[in-house]
């Protein structure tokens, strides 16, 4: 029988990122962020200075729900890219320090 899932060799294996790969992420990552903050409260003012203009206990408590909800959905884009990007910078320095290590063990075996 052969055996459908193959067998993990070193050109198959995946590679960690480098650091500065990651750094690069997490700038563009955290400008993503700051832009979309900056949209969150900008969307968050222009809600509270509008008073709703209907009387209709229903039409507000729906208008309500829709301003809970667009103003969620940006808050929650900003935290994920925010936690994106404090991931890549922690992945960052795991990879550099990885990487130190690995270069002071070969050096210390070559010696």
């Amino acid at each position: 029988m052969n055996n459908p899932t193959p067998t993990p060799n070193q050109d198959t294996l995946q590679k960690l990122p480098s650091p500065w790969r990651c750094l690069t992420g997490a700038l563009i990552s955290g400008g993503f962020a700051s832009a979309l903050y900056l949209l969150t409260t900008s969307i968050a003012q222009s809600f509270a200075s509008k008073p709703l203009p209907s009387t209709n206990q229903t039409a507000v408590n729906i208008a309500i729900a829709v301003r809970t909800l667009v103003v969620g959905m940006s808050t929650l884009a900003t935290a994920i890219f925010g936690i994106v990007a404090v991931g890549l910078v922690a992945l960052a320095i795991q990879v550099s320090l990885g990487q130190l290590r690995n270069r002071t063990a070969s050096d210390s075996d070559s010696q």
